[in-house]
């Protein structure tokens, strides 16, 4: 037997497992059939709410409709339950991967494996943790011995604040390799645009809750993100498994537009300056505008957790989310972003993100099927109009911008008609100039991907590759933005 047949016979059984009519029986099936036919470029949410959820394709919004994100979470779930009852030796297991929709196959020698492959830390027997509670019992035990016992030194407590938050009383948790925490927040986990899962607070120390009054922030497509604020004085201790990190803090201004004022304050990380006198305000250019910070290259401190402290300087700290993960040692990971609500895995295997970080502008309903591209349904939109990007990087590295165009609505066979001169435009990027009335048809003709390669990119003071992009006849538009670090 051949792998891909072990791997449509293991398909196979785990849909009658599931039931092939219930929703995640039919939604591992849909998935099956499309990496089994090399079509894993076509699962992206739009298809799989249509084809696999009845969703009218004109009407679904993934931000207020998240089957497909909801049924995709059940189905790693009960996908994890199977395997974990699975005795059989070498058996092939499927798994879902989180933020892709394309079914993993592995061969596996146990039930702990099959756990792990899942995403979870395989779970000891019942012995084992028997054992482990009663040395936790007889260690506090000696502890309150020893502490009984002792002379009473006669020092009084330091007043002086601690250089490290104070670590929580509780047990150490097992350690994290990655971390999506929204702060302030008590409530259900939320799955954003791009299938990532974020948490209700943890891990913090000190500080309070503070919700925001309703309203929209701009220049970002996840709002949930920011309807809570952890405030005061604050620090979080993240049990972080070993390695390199890539660090983002979400942050919006308290203040409504007409009452900024200056509002800094610091943020330590593993006892050194991260932030010094960070005032919200200004890096996001203005209240109800969301700012994030970027950060590579970060590690636990020695004692296997990672320690952020937030500090008054002018004003009391304030930060909605704090995001961990996986990173590339003295480089930040590419950034790419499409012009439509939902992410998309490319034919080479890479991410892209929903659309995000933009002011202004309108964003196309209906995808038209394009040319000069492997992937034509990643550039089958557009964001158009006069509108920006401030896209958040760390202010250390030096980035190549790529950007891709694509003529949507002007040439012979279009309902704009017209061609060369039809639609021109600028795009400036941190006060250069990138291009100057550029023609994407006279470049290109229509419905056929152009890219434009911009190294040697200096982020803002602040952290961001700005990109504006300013009409000149008709709109601007574009299909897809990249930022690449040139690190190397």
């Amino acid at each position: 037997m051949t792998s891909r047949d072990a791997e449509k016979q293991e398909l196979e059984r785990a849909i009658e497992l599931l039931g092939r009519s219930t929703r995640p029986g039919r939604l591992l099936e849909y998935l099956g059939a499309k990496y089994l036919a090399h079509q894993e470029a076509q699962l992206t949410e739009f298809d799989i709410a249509r084809e696999v959820f009845g969703r009218s394709l004109q009407n679904f919004d993934p931000s207020a409709d998240a089957v497909v994100r909801v049924e995709t979470h059940r189905l790693r779930k009960k996908l994890r339950d199977i395997y974990e009852k699975d005795s059989r030796p070498q058996a092939m297991q499927i798994s879902l991967p989180a933020g892709t929709y394309v079914p993993k196959f592995t061969q596996s020698t146990s039930p702990a494996t099959a756990t792990a492959l899942a995403g979870e830390s395989p779970r000891a027997p019942r012995l084992t943790w028997w054992l482990v509670a009663a040395a936790i019992v007889s260690i506090a035990a000696v502890g309150i011995w020893i502490k009984v016992r002792a002379p009473d030194s006669g020092t009084a407590p330091s007043a002086s604040p601690p250089t490290q938050p104070a670590t929580a009383a509780k047990p150490t948790p097992d350690q994290v390799t990655e971390l999506h925490v929204m702060a302030g927040y008590n409530g259900s986990e939320v799955i954003d645009n791009s299938g990532i899962k974020w948490t209700p607070d943890r891990y913090f120390v000190s500080g309070g809750q503070w919700s925001r009054d309703s309203g929209f922030v701009r220049g970002t497509s996840r709002q949930f993100l920011f309807t809570n604020w952890r405030t005061g004085e604050f620090g979080y201790d993240i049990p972080l498994a070993p390695g390199s990190y890539e660090l983002r803090l979400f942050f919006v201004s308290a203040f409504h537009p007409g009452d900024e004022k200056l509002a800094g304050f610091n943020v330590a990380l593993n006892g050194k300056p991260l932030l010094e006198a960070f005032d919200v305000n200004i890096s996001a250019n203005g209240p109800d505008v969301a700012d994030e910070q970027v950060f590579r290259d970060v590690s636990p401190a020695a004692d296997g957790k990672l320690h952020l402290w937030f500090s008054n300087q002018v004003a009391s700290p304030m930060l909605n989310g704090l995001e961990l993960t996986p990173g590339t040692p003295g480089k930040l990971k590419p950034i790419r972003i499409l012009t439509q609500p939902n992410s998309f895995v490319d034919h080479q295997g890479q991410r892209w993100r929903a659309d995000d970080y933009y002011t202004n502008g309108n964003r196309s309903v209906e995808r038209r099927k394009v040319s000069g591209t492997d992937d034509p349904e990643l550039f089958s939109a557009e964001r158009f109009g006069h509108f920006s990007y401030s896209i958040p990087v760390d202010k250390r590295g030096r980035y190549t911008v790529v950007l891709h165009f694509a003529e949507f609505y002007y040439g012979p066979q279009l309902p704009g008609g017209g061609g060369p001169g039809s639609r021109v435009f600028h795009v400036f990027c941190n006060g250069q100039t990138l291009l100057r009335d550029f023609d994407i048809y006279k470049e290109a003709g229509s419905l056929r991907v152009v890219s434009k390669n911009f190294p040697n990119v200096q982020p803002s003071a602040l952290g961001k590759i700005n990109l504006m992009f300013e009409p000149v006849v008709n709109n601007a538009t574009v299909s897809g933005i990249e930022i690449l670090d040139e690190s190397k």
